[in-house]
């Protein structure tokens, strides 16, 4: 049971990309509805989870949902540029990245030789796996593109980090935070989205859209649940084959083309992404 509750979350957030874009609209009606769905999810749990509201909760909730916000819209926004089975091992391997830099530098996670050697292997192995999901084999008006993107992906991983860390930092509780945590998203989201032109913010994809946000909220919840019964390390490391999930729902759904020599690139790459996932999971132990 513990197995099956930990592939919820890389289900939730492999598929969430996914349906974002059968569902379509602009990206202003995605993270909308994605927000709201999410904010849904958190009232109806608030409804038998109260925290204690302390300042650090605030605080660390509103700043969780600032950086969720500008990872988020960005991450969307690079859709428009590159394929979900391009984007999505390039976002998470730069998060892996980043989060685990973080955790040894700052919160000194790696305290032993070893897991410096295997926590370096892995971050070297990740930016092999990330560089060889960018390949394509035709460049002609397709460079620009994949620049592009990956530049908003990589701010839009520095947000991601951000909200990752910031529970750690305010020593928050991951029930506490899930209420306080969506109001930010919610409210920090608006106003981002308000300031785009045409932003369609309530039209009709912003509602159906809550699908989106229904596999988030899902995969938020479910990651709490795995990490109990499974430990911090196991759950994560299931968590993060939802790369696994978009990467090939994007080829196989979304019916994103790539040539032979490109889809051999991609599942290489996509492959040394988790692999590198793997034993950053393993240094957490």
């Amino acid at each position: 049971m513990g197995l099956l509750i930990g592939l919820i979350p890389a289900l939730g957030w492999g598929f969430q990309s996914i349906v974002m874009q059968k569902v379509g609209g602009k990206f202003t009606n995605k993270v909308m509805g994605m927000v709201i769905g999410t904010t849904i999810m958190a009232i109806i749990i608030f409804m038998f989870h109260r925290p204690v509201v302390t300042a650090d909760l605030l605080w660390g909730s509103i700043l969780c949902g600032v950086f969720w916000s500008i990872g988020q819209i960005l991450q969307v926004k690079s859709f428009d540029l590159l394929d979900i089975s391009m984007a999505m091992p390039i976002s998470t391997g730069e998060q892996l990245v980043g989060a685990s830099l973080f955790g040894a530098i700052v919160f000194h996670e790696w305290t032993s030789g070893w897991q410096y050697v295997l926590g370096i292997a892995s971050l070297i192995i990740i930016i092999i796996g990330i560089w060889l999901t960018t390949f394509q084999e035709s460049k002609v008006n397709k460079n620009k593109n994949v620049k592009s993107g990956v530049i908003i992906l990589t701010v839009s991983s520095l947000g991601f980090v951000g909200y990752a860390l910031l529970p750690q930092i305010f020593n928050l509780n991951g029930w506490d935070v899930l209420m306080p945590q969506a109001i930010a998203m919610l409210i920090s989201t608006s106003i981002l989205v308000a300031f785009q032109k045409d932003n369609q913010m309530f039209g009709k994809k912003t509602f159906q859209n809550l699908l989106t946000g229904a596999c988030f909220a899902a995969a938020n919840l479910a990651i709490l649940f795995s990490n109990a019964m499974n430990g911090v390390v196991v759950g994560w490391t299931l968590s993060q084959l939802n790369v696994v999930v978009a990467t090939v729902g994007g080829l196989l759904i979304l019916h994103e083309h790539k040539t032979k020599k490109e889809l051999k690139f991609t599942l290489f790459g996509l492959s040394l992404v988790v692999l590198g996932a793997i034993m950053i999971g393993v240094t957490k132990q």
